[in-house]
């Protein structure tokens, strides 16, 4: 009997924040293929206008599912997320998920009230954070951090820079002084950081973000599409591959090696990617 088809994922960041996400899919739903695809060509996102990144992401993505149809998209970009799902939603048939900041989970995972959210200044600055607080966190003490260089720390960490962890300490440190017990990880780069994180900031005791909700988000969708029950267990004797990683830029220094620290090992990996193998 004819095995089923491996469900696929294509997984879009703007770097390799994205990563994070992919590798809790696959932690979730080993039987899925995943396709990562970058537009590190005009990373970061939020030195963009808007409307460069709608026309970016739906450029880029469309071209990809020509090339590696897939059953679900998962923008993997809070920045993104903010401004292109609509627009991404109306132009392709595939189920997409977002990511937003976990402040629903940190509000009630806080023991004393008083959450740190990290983010990037874009999303520090976008109206949706305030409203995803006022809905849900309103009872609690808000410290906000959005510092330009942790993303570019983790981008550097790829090729085996070292995290600098007094700059890291000082960027941090109102979450220090305000006694913070949860930290909500506003960016999929952050997660990549954890392990520096937790110890530049020890008093920290739960670290939330999106990953695993996006997870279980895109294991509904494949519920819907009755291809859940492979997702989880995949083809017997065959391991779900990552088909490819592609990056509208130059392909990063230590790509391989830092994917597959994250169980992730791609079969192509491809640079200076537009949509198309040409």
């Amino acid at each position: 009997m004819k095995s089923a088809k491996l469900p696929r994922v294509l997984v879009f960041d703007s770097g390799v924040g994205g990563l994070s996400v992919a590798a809790c899919i696959r932690h979730q739903l080993p039987g899925v293929e995943l396709v990562y695809l970058a537009d590190n060509a005009v990373f970061p996102y939020g030195d963009q206008s808007e409307s460069t990144v709608i026309e970016r992401c739906e450029r880029l993505i469309s071209g990809t599912l020509e090339c590696f149809p897939s059953d679900v998209v998962v923008v993997a970009c809070n920045t993104a997320s903010t401004v292109v799902l609509p627009h991404l939603r109306a132009a392709i048939s595939v189920p997409v998920v977002g990511v937003v900041p976990a402040i629903k989970p940190a509000a009630t995972k806080t023991r004393n009230g008083r959450i740190g959210v990290l983010a990037t200044p874009a999303t520090i600055r976008r109206p949706y954070l305030e409203n995803l607080i006022t809905e849900f966190a309103s009872h609690c003490d808000i410290s906000r951090v959005g510092h330009p260089d942790l993303v570019r720390w983790v981008e550097d960490s790829v090729r085996g820079m070292e995290v600098p962890h007094r700059a890291l300490s000082e960027a941090v440190s109102v979450f220090n002084e305000a006694g913070v017990d949860t930290v909500v990880l506003g960016c999929t780069h952050y997660p990549l950081l954890l392990d520096a994180l937790r110890q530049v900031l020890p008093q920290v005791e739960f670290w939330v973000d999106s990953g695993e909700a996006i997870a279980r988000r895109v294991a509904h969708l494949l519920e819907e599409l009755g291809k859940l029950g492979v997702a989880r267990v995949g083809e017997p004797g065959r391991a779900a591959p990552v088909m490819a990683a592609l990056f509208s830029g130059k392909v990063p220094e230590g790509l391989a090696e830092f994917m597959a620290g994250l169980d992730l090992r791609p079969e192509v990996i491809h640079g200076a990617w537009s949509g198309n193998p040409a």
